[in-house]
């Protein structure tokens, strides 16, 4: 990576206040920047830093006010954050820009191959797999027979898929992800045994979907699970077979959601939330971490508690219970009052 401010500006449509030919080659947090880094400044709890600021470009919002002059030369944008989320990607795809197939890879002779993909070595390819243009998939990864993977989505090293599901264009899945293993699905009979019940749909992902680490999204029992289109999912959840996410929502490391469950477009889900099965969650909903739902939530909800309800009376409701010993005193109190009154 090298840049000059001048440049930078222009792909983030903002204004040099400094040198225009200022270059740097490595990123790094405002608060450790040196020569030859760009940094960006976006929460006002570390604007201090940046008059000791050694870096030499920062991203900052046009609309900051300073209280010292500032060495660095500064780039003014909209939203700093953004800008910089969107430098971040270009340097990681700079970095990650690899083409070719190994030949220690293992593809079956019936898959179809897009261009500019990269197979690393230890890569298995099933039968009459249908891989798009720029693909990455990196060692150790297994997709089964008839997975169709399409254009410009990387899977990390370790990423298992199963057979038959589909993977959306732009997604990015995590080392360690499984897509596509069986739905807990088991029926109890007279013996007091269980028996299986096949799981023969599967798994889709539409597209700009992002999969954590160890996450792991079961195959449909019949149809299939779904991932709509800019979900993004954090390390270790689990998604039940059948279950339903929509657009635009995020969830959490250690998430559990049962099977055939629905959740809306653009919630947000907190960690080490549990959802059981077959329930409708709405639009727009927020959910606390360590929340259990076991009921329908509406649109637009705000939700904690480990049996959860609305966050306002949970939050109430907590402000009592932390005074229950307190309570429970003056309640044995009166008792006693009571009784030699009495």
């Amino acid at each position: 990576m090298n840049y000059t401010s001048k440049e930078i500006a222009n792909i983030l449509e903002g204004t040099v206040v400094g040198d225009h030919n200022e270059t740097v080659h490595s990123i790094a947090k405002i608060e450790e920047g040196k020569e030859g880094d760009l940094c960006f400044l976006s929460n006002p709890k570390y604007k201090s830093s940046l008059y000791s600021c050694k870096a030499s470009i920062v991203i900052v919002d046009k609309n900051i006010q300073l209280e010292q002059d500032v060495t660095t030369t500064l780039i003014k944008v909209d939203d700093a954050y953004l800008a910089f989320s969107k430098i971040l990607e270009m340097y990681q795809q700079n970095n990650n820009t690899k083409l070719g197939i190994s030949e220690k890879s293992d593809i079956d002779k019936s898959a179809k191959l897009g261009k500019e993909c990269y197979i690393a070595p230890f890569v298995y390819i099933g039968e009459n797999v249908k891989i798009g243009n720029n693909v990455e998939i990196q060692p150790h990864c297994f997709i089964g027979n008839n997975v169709e993977i399409k254009d410009n989505t990387t899977l990390f090293s370790g990423v298992k898929i199963y057979h038959d599901c589909i993977i959306g264009s732009e997604n990015v899945i995590h080392a360690g992800s499984i897509i596509g293993s069986d739905g807990f699905g088991f029926a109890p009979n007279s013996k007091g045994n269980y028996k299986k019940i096949q799981q023969i749909g599967n798994v889709v992902t539409h597209n700009s979907v992002e999969i954590g680490a160890n996450t792991t999204i079961d195959r449909a029992t019949l149809g299939s699970t779904i991932i709509h289109q800019g979900v993004k999912l954090d390390n270790q959840i689990q998604v039940g077979h059948n279950v339903e996410i929509g657009e635009n929502t995020v969830i959490a490391a250690l998430t559990a959601i049962a099977g055939s469950s629905k959740i809306g477009n653009n919630c947000m889900i907190g960690g080490q939330t549990a959802i059981a099965g077959h329930l409708k969650i709405g639009n727009f909903v927020k959910v606390a971490g360590k929340t259990g739902i076991a009921s329908n939530i509406k649109d637009g909800e705000t939700i904690q508690g480990s049996l959860a309800f609305n966050q306002k009376d949970f939050l109430r409701s907590y402000v009592i219970f932390k005074k229950l010993p307190e309570i429970y005193q003056d309640i044995e109190s009166i008792k006693k009052n009571s009784l030699n009154n009495g």
